[in-house]
């Protein structure tokens, strides 16, 4: 072989270990690209997965406070209708009183003061 011959086979060796590392280089870099994508992917995806799971509990807090709102309109409305029974019940009261006194008052057993009301043998109210 001749020092030309040498010299074009080195320089021909030299070319293909450059065109090697050159492709190996761009094929490392497509992988490290295509995995940036992959990735780039999995972390929309986890992001579209935390939005949605917001919504979610928004939607919860949403429902919970609108049951917080009704249970205070129920709570009032049962306040009322406790008040009005109470009012009942006392209006019920003052009635059955009332019957006692005028039984009393028409019982010629109980002994009772001008008011209708009964007395004691030692002239003292029973109520």
């Amino acid at each position: 072989m001749t020092p030309l011959q040498t010299i074009t086979l080195v320089i021909a060796i030299v070319v293909v270990i450059a065109v090697i590392i050159i492709v190996v280089l761009l094929v490392g870099r497509r992988r490290r690209v295509d995995a940036n994508r992959r990735r780039a992917t999995g972390i929309r995806q986890d992001a579209g997965d935390t939005a949605l799971a917001a919504k979610e509990q928004e939607a919860h807090a949403v429902r919970a406070q609108a049951d917080a709102k009704q249970a205070e309109v129920d709570a009032e409305r049962l306040r009322r209708e406790a008040a009005e029974r109470q009012n009942e019940a006392q209006a019920q009261r003052a009635q059955a009183d009332e019957q006692l006194r005028k039984a009393d008052a028409v019982d010629p057993d109980v002994r009772t003061d001008r008011g209708g009301e009964a007395k004691h043998r030692d002239g003292e109210p029973t109520g």
